[in-house]
C-alpha cells in the first residue's frame, strides 16, 4: 500500500475561475479582528473565489468613514496580549498598543484596513452593511464607506449567499 497522497495538496493555479463562495460576517471592528476576515477575503478572492463580507454590530467600524482608519486595539481583557491584564486600564495603554500594532503591521507592508477594503473591491468582493445595525447606530448609507453596496437584513445576506462557507468574525 502506497503512502503517497491520493490528491496534489498544491493547489492547481491555472484551473481558472472557482465556483465556491465565501461569506464572511465582520462582527468586531477594533484593529486586531478587523484584519483576519480582510485578509482571509483577499486571499479567498486571489483564488478566484466569490467573496461577500457581511459588518454587523461593532464590525460596522470597519465601514463607518469617520472609524474606519482609526480602528484601536486595547489590551484590556486579551490575554493574547501576553501582558498583565490591569496595564490595559492604565490610561493611554490603548493609545500606546494602538500606535505599537500599526507600527507591526505597517512594518511587514499589509495595507491599511480603508486600503484592505478597497482591494477587497477592486478584486470583485461585495461589501455590505447590517440594517439592523445600522438603524441601532443611526447610521445611513452616507455614513459608510462608499464602496459598499446596501444596507440589507441578515435574511437577504443569508439568501444571496445560500450554500457559500461562511465565517463568523
Amino acid at each position: 500500500m502506497s503512502s503517497e497522497p491520493t490528491t496534489n495538496p498544491v493547489p492547481n493555479f491555472d484551473e481558472g475561475p472557482s465556483d465556491r463562495t465565501l461569506a464572511i460576517i465582520c462582527s468586531k471592528g477594533n484593529l486586531d479582528m478587523a484584519y483576519p476576515g480582510l485578509i482571509l477575503a483577499n486571499a479567498a478572492l486571489g483564488e478566484g473565489v466569490e467573496v461577500h463580507m457581511f459588518f454587523t454590530f461593532w464590525g460596522f467600524d470597519m465601514i463607518t468613514k469617520k472609524r474606519m482608519a482609526d480602528l484601536k486595539f486595547t489590551m484590556l481583557g486579551n490575554t493574547a496580549t501576553h501582558m498583565p491584564q490591569g496595564l490595559g486600564g492604565l490610561p493611554g495603554m490603548t493609545a500606546m498598543a494602538t500606535t505599537m500594532m500599526r507600527k507591526q503591521i505597517a512594518s511587514i507592508d499589509v495595507p491599511t484596513v480603508p486600503e484592505m477594503l478597497e482591494q477587497i473591491v477592486a478584486s470583485g468582493g461585495h461589501l455590505w452593511a447590517c440594517q439592523m445595525s445600522a438603524d441601532m447606530m443611526h447610521l445611513s448609507k452616507d455614513d459608510l464607506y462608499d464602496a459598499v453596496e446596501a444596507i440589507i437584513n441578515a435574511s437577504t445576506f443569508i439568501e444571496m449567499t445560500g450554500g457559500a462557507q461562511l465565517l463568523f468574525i
